[in-house]
């Protein structure tokens, strides 16, 4: 029998931010995922699309 993994604390100098999605959102998120190699869990995803546009951004102001 597998036991699941603790979450435990957070990282240190993490912060919690709460989001509203509407359902099509969501559900274009785990269809994401489950075409992701690693199957990455909402937050992971909502934080590598962030990251992307925001790196995306930083380029285009150059």
């Amino acid at each position: 029998m597998s036991e699941k993994k603790k979450m435990g604390r957070p990282p240190a100098g993490t912060e919690p931010v709460m989001v509203r999605m509407t359902h099509e959102m969501v559900e274009a998120i785990d269809a994401y995922r489950r075409v992701a190699e690693d199957l990455p869990s909402r937050p992971e995803v909502i934080r590598r699309a962030v990251e992307a546009y925001l790196n995306e951004k930083k380029k285009e102001r150059g």
